[in-house]
């Protein structure tokens, strides 16, 4: 398993926040223990929580709503991921962001963290020029692709057990985008897939990350805001 990246602040604002990157991959099956293992840990209250930044060799992941219908050609593993949603890749190029949080002390509220997840993405997109959007109805991170269609840039799925989360984001810095031809990415097959590397951007996973946690407290500010408006009611 690769080594953690241990150079991040672990504290962003008056959030305290354990940071982990990755600069190697890491197996899926390795960071599904290690997000469960987390997990039980924080809601026994042994652990801190996590924000974990890694990308995995590729892969297919089955979420609770998958149908095999959208296994296509399949030609890597296809593993239960135990998230929400149907089938994504993941695999080289694309930045994967878990998320373990302990919503029980932060509003309980399930779709207010996957919508301040998806701000999250959406805002540090623009910070490399990229328009993204939330679109009803589909889940995910859009944009507007080379020829002028929507696409799909960034995935979102999620699990909260005990009011702790797992799973969490990805983004298509520069994967190989052939590989989501053997699914239906997310079920939805009538746009498709694109990246920052597509869209003339060339962005590593350093500097994605440099990014995204320079508007982490942004994210966290949306959840706390959330739970002070649910506290008011």
């Amino acid at each position: 398993m690769a080594s953690i990246v241990s150079d991040l602040p672990e504290k962003l604002g008056t959030q305290s926040l354990e940071w982990r990157r990755e600069g190697e991959l890491v197996p899926y099956l390795h960071a599904l223990a290690d997000m469960e293992a987390r997990n039980a840990a924080i809601a026994a209250g042994e652990a801190g929580e996590l924000a974990w930044l890694l990308e995995h060799p590729p892969v297919y992941t089955a979420g609770t709503s998958a149908n095999p219908a959208e296994l296509r050609n399949p030609g890597f593993e296809v593993i239960e991921a135990g998230r929400g949603g149907r089938y994504t890749y993941h695999g080289p190029g694309q930045r994967v962001g878990y998320l373990m949080l302990d919503l029980g002390k932060r509003g309980k509220d399930v779709r207010c963290f996957v919508h301040a997840i998806e701000g999250w993405v959406i805002d540090t997109l623009s910070d490399f020029g990229v328009e993204a959007w939330r679109c009803e109805g589909r889940v995910g991170i859009w944009t507007r692709d080379i020829d002028g269609k929507e696409a799909k840039i960034g995935a979102i799925g999620v699990r909260v057990r005990r009011w702790v989360t797992m799973h969490g984001f990805s983004v298509n810095l520069d994967p190989d985008l052939s590989h989501f031809g053997g699914i239906v990415p997310c079920g939805i097959d009538e746009f498709g897939v694109t990246s920052l590397a597509r869209l003339g951007k060339q962005v590593s996973a350093e500097q994605w990350d440099e990014k995204l946690i320079a508007r982490a407290d942004d994210f966290l500010g949306a959840l706390e805001a959330a739970r002070q408006k649910a506290c008011r009611k």
